[in-house]
């Protein structure tokens, strides 16, 4: 009889189950949202399978032709190596080391890995615990029918296993674990891109930084040769050669040169405080570290490839398309919400009065069974749901496109102000020059008294001039530069080397003097800066891609 019973259970299970089995053809026909042949080529998911939307991507760049080009190497990996400087090298490898802000995205990254592997565990049994109780129970002698109750006071000892488990027959899990790959490859690209940013700021400060020292440098030889200017114009007023207007113009010309130095003395407190932060230090005199050295000098080619390798180089063009993928996974998460949940659902445990009976045989008990949940009557809701992320997958798509299209500008904005910044500097070096031979002429006229002194000012103010905004024109070169390595995404390599200290480094050039600034004015090259203690090693390197 007892085995009667259980076939009896055991082909109900069966036939509860084969039911279930034969429920996607039933449900996918009638709901009409995925067909079934849809259905079984997605994986049996249903939901759309992502494919990556089309890039507007230029065929070559606008100044391509103006540009010696050459094939990206491993050097430009480490892009920032090509200016020749080991202080540089060595300031981005203690920012890459200690600065806050990457540590933030490395520790977004860990946080994208943990829900990543939350998505992946409800591919299992989602519900499975123990459970354990003891109750002593009484009854009351006052209720109805309380004569046919033999035993008031008795005990109640339970011990269990609970599972539920609902089946990924629609691909709802495949499909969220989907989004949260996409969204842990969004992260690393996140990473990437914060990489990128810091190596390109701390190049840029760093330049920015040599050119205001070339620019308090040049004032300085300006102020001594204005001083001696004033001695001369003193020494012809006090000689009756000429009036006081002389010496009061000498004056205000030296006075207008030295109220430059506070300024970019100025600046130039503000450029190594940046810097401090990126190295992720506090704000100190970084000038007693890092010395003084000329601006760096940039190469006359650059490896720029195609507009078409942004979108495998640039990791904000590679974040935003993952940001698509992840969306169009959860579409079909949404999705699958018009069909039933199907699962299984089983409790085994022993119930006993005594404790001493619990494990036995006789005290056993357990229910198994599938078990099916549709949410009907709530289809305009579902409905709008998957509109909704039909649209933000639309809306993400143009933003992939856009990105693309303002990431091929940036490299455009770049190379100009790379190549423009090479002729003005050209054109700038012999006006300093001419400048600097006027100058020399217009003190030897002025001492024979053969030109006013208001042409020798105007001659010093020229140079002045010229001689600094050749000095910007120097650091643009090397900020364009810096600036087409950031547009096309480079540096971020770095973190595939396990150690920083690793890192290429080109012997440093000699050290021309600036143009209108004597040899000796140009100090001796430092050495490369001490390195940090390595980071945190509770923050695990991040994944390769």
């Amino acid at each position: 009889m007892r085995a009667a019973q259980r076939k009896i259970r055991h082909s109900g299970l069966l036939s509860a189950l084969l039911i279930s089995a034969m429920l996607p053809s039933v449900l996918l026909s009638a709901a009409g949202c995925t067909s079934m042949r849809d259905y079984v080529s997605n994986g049996f998911k249903v939901g759309p399978n992502y494919r990556q939307p089309a890039a507007p991507v230029a065929h070559d760049w606008i100044n391509g032709d103006h540009v010696p080009r050459r094939a990206a190497t491993d050097q430009d990996r480490y892009w920032w190596t090509v200016l020749n400087d080991p202080t540089l090298n060595g300031l981005i490898s203690n920012a890459y080391q200690q600065n806050l802000s990457l540590r933030e995205a490395g520790f977004r990254v860990l946080q994208a890995r943990a829900a990543r592997a939350i998505a992946a565990g409800y591919l299992f049994p989602q519900q499975q615990y123990a459970a354990g109780d003891y109750n002593r129970n009484a009854l009351s002698r006052s209720t109805a029918n309380s004569i046919f109750l033999p035993v008031r006071f008795f005990d109640q000892w339970d011990l269990g296993f609970n599972l539920a488990w609902e089946l990924d027959f629609w691909g709802r899990f495949r499909r969220a674990l989907e989004a949260a790959d996409a969204d842990l490859d969004v992260s690393v690209e996140s990473y990437d891109q914060v990489l990128v940013t810091l190596l390109g700021d701390v190049a840029a400060t760093y330049v920015e930084v040599r050119t205001l020292q070339q620019q308090i440098e040049l004032v300085r030889t300006n102020i001594t040769l204005q001083r001696e200017t004033y001695t001369i114009a003193n020494a012809r007023f006090r000689g009756g050669q000429v009036s006081s207007l002389d010496v009061d113009q000498s004056v205000s010309t030296l006075a207008q040169t030295e109220a430059l130095l506070p300024q970019f003395q100025t600046q130039l407190r503000s450029a190594t405080d940046r810097l401090c932060i990126l190295l992720g230090i506090p704000p100190e005199d970084l000038i007693k570290t890092i010395g003084e050295r000329p601006i760096p000098t940039a190469p006359a080619d650059i490896a720029i490839g195609i507009p078409a390798d942004l979108l495998t180089r640039r990791p904000d063009v590679r974040a935003a398309e993952r940001e698509v993928a992840a969306e169009s996974a959860r579409v079909g998460v949404a999705t699958s919400e018009l069909y039933p949940h199907i699962g299984i659902t089983g409790t085994v445990g022993y119930s006993a009065e005594h404790l001493s009976q619990l494990l036995r045989p006789k005290a056993f008990e357990g229910a198994a069974g599938p078990y099916f949940q549709w949410n009907v009557l709530n289809y305009g809701r579902l409905y709008n749901e998957i509109k909704l992320h039909d649209a933000r997958l639309a809306e993400l798509i143009a933003t992939y496109q856009n990105t693309v299209l303002k990431a091929n500008a940036e490299v455009e904005d770049g190379l100009a102000e790379f190549l423009n910044a090479q002729q003005r500097a050209k054109s700038l070096a012999i006006s300093v020059e001419a400048s600097k031979n006027a100058t020399n002429v217009a003190l030897v006229q002025y001492k024979a008294g053969m030109v006013d002194f208001n042409r020798v000012s105007l001659i010093e103010q020229n140079l002045v001039q010229q001689q600094d905004l050749l000095t910007q024109a120097q650091g643009n070169i090397a900020l364009g530069l810096i600036h087409v390595y950031r547009a096309l995404g480079g540096g971020w390599q770095i973190r595939l080397n396990p150690a920083a200290e690793a890192l290429p480094i080109a012997p440093p050039a000699p050290t021309p003097a600036p143009a209108g600034v004597p040899h000796e004015a140009v100090p001796a090259p430092r050495a490369l800066i001490p390195q940090p203690a390595p980071a945190d090693p509770a923050l695990p390197p991040l994944p390769s891609q």
